[in-house]
Protein backbone atom coordinates (compact mmCIF):
# COMPACT_ATOMS: atom_id res chain seq x y z
CA UNK A 1 0.00 0.00 0.00
CA UNK A 2 1.24 3.50 -0.81
CA UNK A 3 1.40 6.12 1.92
CA UNK A 4 -1.48 8.05 0.33
CA UNK A 5 -3.94 5.18 0.66
CA UNK A 6 -2.62 4.21 4.08
CA UNK A 7 -3.13 7.73 5.44
CA UNK A 8 -6.60 8.00 3.90
CA UNK A 9 -7.58 4.68 5.44
CA UNK A 10 -6.15 5.67 8.81
CA UNK A 11 -7.77 9.10 8.86
CA UNK A 12 -11.20 7.83 7.80
CA UNK A 13 -11.17 4.87 10.17
CA UNK A 14 -9.70 6.16 13.44
CA UNK A 15 -12.18 6.42 16.31
CA UNK A 16 -11.79 7.71 19.86
CA UNK A 17 -12.14 4.20 21.29
CA UNK A 18 -9.17 3.13 19.14
CA UNK A 19 -6.86 5.63 20.80
CA UNK A 20 -4.27 4.52 23.30
CA UNK A 21 -4.91 6.17 26.71
CA UNK A 22 -1.41 7.63 26.50
CA UNK A 23 -2.33 9.32 23.22
CA UNK A 24 -5.46 10.81 24.79
CA UNK A 25 -3.40 12.11 27.71
CA UNK A 26 -0.76 13.58 25.36
CA UNK A 27 -3.52 15.23 23.32
CA UNK A 28 -4.78 17.00 26.43
CA UNK A 29 -1.24 18.12 27.28
CA UNK A 30 -0.43 19.56 23.87
CA UNK A 31 -3.83 21.15 23.30
CA UNK A 32 -3.30 22.89 26.67
CA UNK A 33 0.23 23.94 25.74
CA UNK A 34 -0.73 25.21 22.28
CA UNK A 35 -3.75 27.14 23.48
CA UNK A 36 -1.62 28.84 26.14
CA UNK A 37 0.97 29.80 23.55
CA UNK A 38 -1.81 31.10 21.30
CA UNK A 39 -3.17 33.23 24.13
CA UNK A 40 0.27 34.74 24.76
CA UNK A 41 0.58 35.53 21.04
CA UNK A 42 -2.25 38.05 21.43
CA UNK A 43 -0.10 40.30 23.61
CA UNK A 44 1.71 43.55 22.94
CA UNK A 45 5.08 41.78 22.74
CA UNK A 46 3.89 40.55 19.31
CA UNK A 47 2.77 43.83 17.72
CA UNK A 48 2.16 42.26 14.30
CA UNK A 49 -0.70 40.24 15.81
CA UNK A 50 -2.66 43.48 15.77
CA UNK A 51 -1.89 43.86 12.06
CA UNK A 52 -3.10 40.34 11.29
CA UNK A 53 -6.19 40.86 13.46
CA UNK A 54 -7.03 44.19 11.81
CA UNK A 55 -6.48 42.74 8.34
CA UNK A 56 -8.82 39.84 9.05
CA UNK A 57 -11.47 42.16 10.46
CA UNK A 58 -11.24 44.36 7.35
CA UNK A 59 -12.29 41.35 5.26
CA UNK A 60 -15.64 41.31 7.03
CA UNK A 61 -17.29 40.17 10.24
CA UNK A 62 -19.06 36.87 10.71
CA UNK A 63 -20.33 34.40 13.24
CA UNK A 64 -18.16 31.44 12.26
CA UNK A 65 -15.52 31.51 14.99
CA UNK A 66 -13.79 33.84 17.41
CA UNK A 67 -10.31 35.26 17.84
CA UNK A 68 -8.75 34.00 21.06
CA UNK A 69 -8.52 36.53 23.91
CA UNK A 70 -9.97 39.55 22.08
CA UNK A 71 -13.06 37.70 20.85
CA UNK A 72 -13.73 39.23 17.42
CA UNK A 73 -16.40 37.19 15.61
CA UNK A 74 -15.14 36.41 12.11
CA UNK A 75 -15.74 33.96 9.30
CA UNK A 76 -14.14 30.70 10.44
CA UNK A 77 -11.28 30.87 7.92
CA UNK A 78 -10.29 34.36 9.11
CA UNK A 79 -10.47 33.39 12.78
CA UNK A 80 -8.25 30.39 12.05
CA UNK A 81 -5.75 32.71 10.36
CA UNK A 82 -5.49 35.07 13.34
CA UNK A 83 -5.32 32.26 15.89
CA UNK A 84 -2.75 30.36 13.83
CA UNK A 85 -0.56 33.45 13.75
CA UNK A 86 -0.91 33.86 17.51
CA UNK A 87 0.20 30.26 18.07
CA UNK A 88 3.35 30.36 15.93
CA UNK A 89 4.43 33.99 16.18
CA UNK A 90 6.76 33.45 19.15
CA UNK A 91 8.42 30.13 18.22
CA UNK A 92 6.97 28.73 21.46
CA UNK A 93 4.59 26.08 20.07
CA UNK A 94 5.33 22.37 20.30
CA UNK A 95 7.33 20.50 17.66
CA UNK A 96 7.58 16.97 16.27
CA UNK A 97 11.35 16.85 15.99
CA UNK A 98 11.79 13.74 13.78
CA UNK A 99 9.42 15.32 11.25
CA UNK A 100 10.68 18.90 11.77
CA UNK A 101 7.03 19.97 11.96
CA UNK A 102 5.25 22.25 14.42
CA UNK A 103 2.12 20.11 14.33
CA UNK A 104 -0.33 22.10 16.42
CA UNK A 105 -0.11 25.63 15.01
CA UNK A 106 -2.15 25.06 11.84
CA UNK A 107 -3.97 22.07 13.31
CA UNK A 108 -5.33 23.54 16.54
CA UNK A 109 -6.32 26.89 15.05
CA UNK A 110 -8.09 25.17 12.13
CA UNK A 111 -9.84 22.48 14.16
CA UNK A 112 -11.05 24.91 16.81
CA UNK A 113 -12.47 27.26 14.18
CA UNK A 114 -14.07 24.39 12.28
CA UNK A 115 -15.69 23.05 15.46
CA UNK A 116 -17.13 26.46 16.35
CA UNK A 117 -18.33 27.08 12.82
CA UNK A 118 -19.98 23.68 12.49
CA UNK A 119 -22.03 24.22 15.64
CA UNK A 120 -22.82 27.88 14.93
CA UNK A 121 -24.28 26.91 11.56
CA UNK A 122 -26.57 24.38 13.20
CA UNK A 123 -24.76 21.39 11.70
CA UNK A 124 -24.12 19.73 15.05
CA UNK A 125 -21.83 20.28 18.02
CA UNK A 126 -18.32 18.86 18.20
CA UNK A 127 -17.56 17.20 21.53
CA UNK A 128 -14.23 16.60 23.19
CA UNK A 129 -13.92 13.00 22.06
CA UNK A 130 -14.38 13.95 18.41
CA UNK A 131 -11.92 16.81 18.83
CA UNK A 132 -9.21 14.62 20.39
CA UNK A 133 -9.68 12.04 17.63
CA UNK A 134 -9.32 14.78 15.01
CA UNK A 135 -6.15 16.07 16.67
CA UNK A 136 -4.63 12.58 16.50
CA UNK A 137 -5.59 12.12 12.86
CA UNK A 138 -4.14 15.52 11.99
CA UNK A 139 -0.88 15.05 13.90
CA UNK A 140 -0.42 11.58 12.42
CA UNK A 141 -0.83 12.82 8.86
CA UNK A 142 1.37 15.90 9.36
CA UNK A 143 4.15 14.05 11.16
CA UNK A 144 4.24 11.00 8.89
CA UNK A 145 4.53 13.22 5.83
CA UNK A 146 7.34 15.17 7.49
CA UNK A 147 9.16 11.99 8.50
CA UNK A 148 9.05 10.84 4.87
CA UNK A 149 11.09 13.82 3.66
CA UNK A 150 14.77 13.10 3.05
CA UNK A 151 16.17 16.36 1.68
CA UNK A 152 16.94 19.69 3.37
CA UNK A 153 13.77 21.76 3.56
CA UNK A 154 13.10 24.22 0.75
CA UNK A 155 9.45 24.77 1.66
CA UNK A 156 8.19 25.53 5.16
CA UNK A 157 7.17 22.09 6.36
CA UNK A 158 5.30 23.19 9.54
CA UNK A 159 2.84 25.21 7.47
CA UNK A 160 2.43 22.67 4.66
CA UNK A 161 2.39 19.38 6.58
CA UNK A 162 0.34 21.09 9.26
CA UNK A 163 -2.29 22.08 6.71
CA UNK A 164 -2.49 18.64 5.12
CA UNK A 165 -2.86 17.12 8.57
CA UNK A 166 -5.39 19.73 9.64
CA UNK A 167 -7.79 19.14 6.76
CA UNK A 168 -7.63 15.40 7.45
CA UNK A 169 -8.50 16.24 11.06
CA UNK A 170 -11.43 18.43 10.01
CA UNK A 171 -12.69 15.59 7.80
CA UNK A 172 -12.41 13.18 10.74
CA UNK A 173 -14.22 15.58 13.05
CA UNK A 174 -17.12 15.82 10.61
CA UNK A 175 -17.16 12.07 9.83
CA UNK A 176 -16.31 12.46 6.15
CA UNK A 177 -16.05 9.34 4.01
CA UNK A 178 -12.73 8.43 2.31
CA UNK A 179 -13.72 9.92 -1.06
CA UNK A 180 -14.62 13.27 0.57
CA UNK A 181 -11.38 13.20 2.55
CA UNK A 182 -9.30 12.50 -0.57
CA UNK A 183 -10.92 15.40 -2.39
CA UNK A 184 -10.35 17.73 0.57
CA UNK A 185 -6.68 16.72 0.73
CA UNK A 186 -6.32 17.34 -3.00
CA UNK A 187 -7.77 20.82 -2.66
CA UNK A 188 -5.57 21.57 0.33
CA UNK A 189 -2.50 20.43 -1.55
CA UNK A 190 -3.45 22.78 -4.38
CA UNK A 191 -3.60 25.68 -1.89
CA UNK A 192 -0.37 25.05 0.06
CA UNK A 193 2.10 27.90 0.46
CA UNK A 194 5.25 28.82 2.34
CA UNK A 195 8.97 28.59 1.64
CA UNK A 196 12.15 28.65 3.72
CA UNK A 197 13.07 32.13 2.44
CA UNK A 198 11.27 33.72 5.37
CA UNK A 199 13.26 31.50 7.72
CA UNK A 200 16.56 32.41 6.07
CA UNK A 201 15.75 36.08 6.54
CA UNK A 202 14.32 35.64 10.04
CA UNK A 203 11.13 37.29 8.84
CA UNK A 204 7.85 37.33 10.81
CA UNK A 205 6.28 36.14 7.56
CA UNK A 206 7.28 32.69 8.77
CA UNK A 207 4.39 32.72 11.25
CA UNK A 208 2.13 34.29 8.65
CA UNK A 209 2.74 31.24 6.44
CA UNK A 210 1.25 29.13 9.22
CA UNK A 211 -1.68 31.56 9.48
CA UNK A 212 -2.38 31.57 5.75
CA UNK A 213 -2.39 27.79 5.62
CA UNK A 214 -4.75 27.65 8.60
CA UNK A 215 -7.07 29.96 6.70
CA UNK A 216 -6.77 27.77 3.61
CA UNK A 217 -7.82 24.67 5.55
CA UNK A 218 -11.27 26.13 6.16
CA UNK A 219 -11.53 27.47 2.61
CA UNK A 220 -10.63 24.14 1.06
CA UNK A 221 -12.92 22.21 3.38
CA UNK A 222 -15.84 24.39 2.31
CA UNK A 223 -14.98 23.85 -1.37
CA UNK A 224 -14.81 20.10 -0.79
CA UNK A 225 -18.18 20.13 0.99
CA UNK A 226 -19.70 21.82 -2.04
CA UNK A 227 -18.26 19.20 -4.34
CA UNK A 228 -15.42 21.00 -6.09
CA UNK A 229 -13.16 18.31 -7.68
CA UNK A 230 -9.48 18.09 -6.81
CA UNK A 231 -6.30 16.24 -7.83
CA UNK A 232 -6.54 12.71 -6.44
CA UNK A 233 -2.86 11.70 -6.28
CA UNK A 234 -1.83 14.72 -4.23
CA UNK A 235 0.91 13.07 -2.16
CA UNK A 236 2.78 10.62 -4.37
CA UNK A 237 1.78 11.62 -7.91
CA UNK A 238 4.50 12.91 -10.25
CA UNK A 239 3.83 16.46 -9.07
CA UNK A 240 2.44 15.52 -5.66
CA UNK A 241 3.63 16.78 -2.29
CA UNK A 242 6.42 14.26 -1.73
CA UNK A 243 8.21 14.40 -5.09
CA UNK A 244 7.62 18.10 -5.76
CA UNK A 245 7.84 19.75 -2.34
CA UNK A 246 10.10 17.36 -0.43
CA UNK A 247 12.07 16.28 -3.50
CA UNK A 248 13.67 13.23 -1.90
CA UNK A 249 11.49 10.94 0.21
CA UNK A 250 11.12 7.48 1.71
CA UNK A 251 7.66 6.42 2.86
CA UNK A 252 8.81 3.10 4.34
CA UNK A 253 9.31 4.27 7.95
CA UNK A 254 5.97 6.07 7.96
CA UNK A 255 4.15 3.01 6.64
CA UNK A 256 5.79 0.92 9.36
CA UNK A 257 4.64 3.36 12.04
CA UNK A 258 1.09 3.20 10.70
CA UNK A 259 1.20 -0.60 10.65
CA UNK A 260 2.37 -0.60 14.29
CA UNK A 261 -0.33 1.98 15.19
CA UNK A 262 2.19 4.36 16.75
CA UNK A 263 0.41 7.63 17.70
CA UNK A 264 2.58 10.52 16.58
CA UNK A 265 1.24 12.76 19.36
CA UNK A 266 3.52 10.72 21.64
CA UNK A 267 6.55 11.96 19.68
CA UNK A 268 5.72 15.65 20.10
CA UNK A 269 8.07 17.84 22.17
CA UNK A 270 7.35 20.88 24.28
CA UNK A 271 9.07 24.11 23.41
CA UNK A 272 10.60 25.14 26.73
CA UNK A 273 11.90 28.45 25.39
CA UNK A 274 10.30 30.89 22.89
CA UNK A 275 13.05 30.26 20.35
CA UNK A 276 13.80 28.02 17.41
CA UNK A 277 13.66 24.39 18.53
CA UNK A 278 17.08 23.78 17.02
CA UNK A 279 18.51 26.03 19.76
CA UNK A 280 16.88 24.22 22.69
CA UNK A 281 19.59 21.67 23.44
CA UNK A 282 22.30 24.33 23.39
CA UNK A 283 20.38 26.64 25.72
CA UNK A 284 19.74 23.74 28.10
CA UNK A 285 23.44 22.77 28.14
CA UNK A 286 24.57 26.33 28.79
CA UNK A 287 21.96 26.82 31.53
CA UNK A 288 23.35 23.76 33.29
CA UNK A 289 26.97 24.92 32.93
CA UNK A 290 26.03 28.45 34.06
CA UNK A 291 24.49 27.08 37.24
CA UNK A 292 27.35 24.69 37.87
CA UNK A 293 30.27 27.07 37.23
CA UNK A 294 28.84 30.55 37.73
CA UNK A 295 29.19 31.56 34.08
CA UNK A 296 28.53 35.09 32.85
CA UNK A 297 29.28 37.27 29.84
CA UNK A 298 32.58 38.41 31.33
CA UNK A 299 34.20 35.08 32.23
CA UNK A 300 33.28 33.15 29.06
CA UNK A 301 35.92 33.44 26.33
CA UNK A 302 34.30 31.16 23.75
CA UNK A 303 31.41 28.76 23.16
CA UNK A 304 31.79 26.03 20.53
CA UNK A 305 28.69 24.03 19.63
CA UNK A 306 29.06 20.86 17.55
CA UNK A 307 25.70 20.09 15.96
CA UNK A 308 23.96 18.44 12.97
CA UNK A 309 23.58 20.38 9.71
CA UNK A 310 19.94 21.32 10.34
CA UNK A 311 20.84 23.09 13.60
CA UNK A 312 23.51 25.11 11.87
CA UNK A 313 21.12 25.92 9.06
CA UNK A 314 18.18 26.96 11.26
CA UNK A 315 19.82 28.92 14.10
CA UNK A 316 23.44 29.39 13.06
CA UNK A 317 22.90 32.98 11.97
CA UNK A 318 25.15 35.87 13.06
CA UNK A 319 24.30 38.80 15.28
CA UNK A 320 22.71 41.58 13.25
CA UNK A 321 22.46 45.16 14.44
CA UNK A 322 18.84 46.26 14.46
CA UNK A 323 17.62 42.68 14.15
CA UNK A 324 13.91 42.03 14.48
CA UNK A 325 12.54 39.81 17.23
CA UNK A 326 11.72 37.14 14.66
CA UNK A 327 15.39 37.04 13.65
CA UNK A 328 16.63 37.05 17.24
CA UNK A 329 14.52 34.00 18.11
CA UNK A 330 16.58 32.08 15.54
CA UNK A 331 19.99 33.63 16.35
CA UNK A 332 21.88 31.21 18.60
CA UNK A 333 24.59 33.72 19.68
CA UNK A 334 21.90 36.10 20.95
CA UNK A 335 20.03 33.29 22.70
CA UNK A 336 23.12 31.91 24.46
CA UNK A 337 24.12 35.40 25.56
CA UNK A 338 20.65 35.88 27.01
CA UNK A 339 21.04 32.61 28.93
CA UNK A 340 24.23 33.94 30.51
CA UNK A 341 22.49 37.18 31.50
CA UNK A 342 19.06 35.94 32.62
CA UNK A 343 19.55 32.23 33.27
CA UNK A 344 17.02 31.31 30.54
CA UNK A 345 15.20 32.80 27.57
CA UNK A 346 11.61 33.82 28.31
CA UNK A 347 8.92 35.86 26.60
CA UNK A 348 10.44 39.06 28.02
CA UNK A 349 13.85 38.46 26.43
CA UNK A 350 13.26 40.44 23.25
CA UNK A 351 12.97 44.01 24.51
CA UNK A 352 14.51 46.63 22.22
CA UNK A 353 17.25 47.41 24.73
CA UNK A 354 18.24 43.75 24.90
CA UNK A 355 18.36 43.43 21.11
CA UNK A 356 20.77 46.38 21.01
CA UNK A 357 22.88 45.41 24.05
CA UNK A 358 26.57 45.95 23.13
CA UNK A 359 27.66 43.28 25.63
CA UNK A 360 25.55 40.69 23.83
CA UNK A 361 26.90 41.88 20.47
CA UNK A 362 30.44 41.38 21.73
CA UNK A 363 29.62 37.94 23.14
CA UNK A 364 28.03 36.85 19.85
CA UNK A 365 31.43 36.95 18.15
CA UNK A 366 32.64 34.30 20.61
CA UNK A 367 30.04 31.69 19.61
CA UNK A 368 30.84 29.15 16.88
CA UNK A 369 28.63 26.45 15.38
CA UNK A 370 30.64 23.55 14.04
CA UNK A 371 29.70 20.26 12.35
CA UNK A 372 29.57 16.98 14.23
CA UNK A 373 29.41 13.46 12.78
CA UNK A 374 25.62 13.53 12.19
CA UNK A 375 24.61 13.97 8.56
CA UNK A 376 20.84 13.33 8.90
CA UNK A 377 19.18 16.40 7.25
CA UNK A 378 16.25 16.24 9.73
CA UNK A 379 18.21 15.69 12.98
CA UNK A 380 18.44 18.29 15.76
CA UNK A 381 20.56 16.12 18.08
CA UNK A 382 23.10 15.03 19.17
CA UNK A 383 24.79 18.27 20.19
CA UNK A 384 27.97 18.85 22.17
CA UNK A 385 29.20 22.08 23.76
CA UNK A 386 32.61 23.30 24.88
CA UNK A 387 32.82 26.50 26.91
CA UNK A 388 36.28 28.03 27.26
CA UNK A 389 36.71 30.36 30.22
CA UNK A 390 39.02 33.33 30.31
CA UNK A 391 41.13 31.58 32.94
CA UNK A 392 41.82 28.77 30.47
CA UNK A 393 39.46 26.15 31.89
CA UNK A 394 37.26 24.22 29.45
CA UNK A 395 33.78 22.94 30.34
CA UNK A 396 31.95 20.30 28.34
CA UNK A 397 28.33 19.22 27.98
CA UNK A 398 26.38 16.94 25.66
CA UNK A 399 22.76 16.20 24.74
CA UNK A 400 21.36 13.23 22.88
CA UNK A 401 17.84 14.54 23.45
CA UNK A 402 16.51 18.07 23.83
CA UNK A 403 14.71 19.21 26.95
CA UNK A 404 10.94 18.90 26.46
CA UNK A 405 11.30 15.96 24.07
CA UNK A 406 9.71 12.55 24.77
CA UNK A 407 13.09 11.37 26.08
CA UNK A 408 13.22 14.34 28.52
CA UNK A 409 9.56 15.36 29.00
CA UNK A 410 8.32 18.22 31.14
CA UNK A 411 6.59 17.24 34.33
CA UNK A 412 3.23 18.69 35.35
CA UNK A 413 4.80 21.51 37.37
CA UNK A 414 6.94 22.57 34.41
CA UNK A 415 3.95 22.41 32.09
CA UNK A 416 1.95 24.63 34.43
CA UNK A 417 4.84 27.09 34.76
CA UNK A 418 4.81 27.56 31.00
CA UNK A 419 1.00 27.77 30.94
CA UNK A 420 0.93 30.61 33.45
CA UNK A 421 3.96 32.37 31.89
CA UNK A 422 2.04 32.44 28.60
CA UNK A 423 -1.21 33.69 30.13
CA UNK A 424 0.74 36.42 31.92
CA UNK A 425 1.55 37.82 28.46
CA UNK A 426 -1.93 37.69 26.92
CA UNK A 427 -3.47 40.90 25.61
CA UNK A 428 -6.04 40.89 28.44
CA UNK A 429 -5.64 39.58 31.99
CA UNK A 430 -6.67 36.05 32.92
CA UNK A 431 -7.61 36.07 36.59
CA UNK A 432 -6.98 33.02 38.81
CA UNK A 433 -10.55 31.73 38.59
CA UNK A 434 -10.54 31.92 34.77
CA UNK A 435 -7.21 30.10 34.66
CA UNK A 436 -8.47 27.37 36.93
CA UNK A 437 -11.67 26.91 34.93
CA UNK A 438 -9.66 26.74 31.71
CA UNK A 439 -7.30 24.14 33.15
CA UNK A 440 -10.23 22.09 34.42
CA UNK A 441 -11.83 22.04 30.96
CA UNK A 442 -8.54 21.07 29.34
CA UNK A 443 -7.76 18.38 31.91
CA UNK A 444 -11.14 16.79 31.12
CA UNK A 445 -11.19 17.58 27.41
CA UNK A 446 -12.75 14.28 26.37
CA UNK A 447 -15.72 14.97 28.67
CA UNK A 448 -16.69 18.27 26.99
CA UNK A 449 -20.05 18.09 25.25
CA UNK A 450 -19.45 21.19 23.11
CA UNK A 451 -16.03 22.61 22.17
CA UNK A 452 -17.53 26.11 22.14
CA UNK A 453 -17.60 25.93 25.94
CA UNK A 454 -13.80 25.78 25.91
CA UNK A 455 -13.51 28.68 23.48
CA UNK A 456 -15.76 30.74 25.75
CA UNK A 457 -13.01 30.57 28.39
CA UNK A 458 -10.40 31.86 25.92
CA UNK A 459 -12.23 35.18 25.45
CA UNK A 460 -11.73 38.09 27.84
CA UNK A 461 -14.16 40.99 27.53
CA UNK A 462 -12.60 44.44 27.16
CA UNK A 463 -12.88 46.65 30.24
Amino acid sequence: MRLTEALLQHAAGLRFDDLDPAAVAASRVFVTDSLAVGLSGSGTQVPLTQVVRASAAALGAGRGARVWVTGEALPAADAAMVNGYQVHSQEFDCVHMPAVVHPMAVILSSLAAAAEDHANRGLGVVDGRAFITAVNVAVDVAALLGISGRAPMRFFRPAMCGALGAIAGVASMHHADPAHLRNALGLMYSHLSGTMQAHVEGSPTLALQVALNARAVLTCWELACHGFPAPQDMLEGPFGYLPLIEGEFDTGPSLEKLARREPQILEVSHKVFPTGGAAHAAQDMLMELRERAGLNLDNVAAVDLHAPPLVRRLVGRPWRDGMATSYARLCLPFLLGTVLVDGRVGLDAYADARLADPRLRDFASRVKLLPNDCVDPNALVPQSMTVTLRDGRMLHNHRDAAIGSPARPLDRAQQLHKFHHCLDHAARPFDPSRRQALLSHLDHLEALSDMRDLVDLLIIEAT
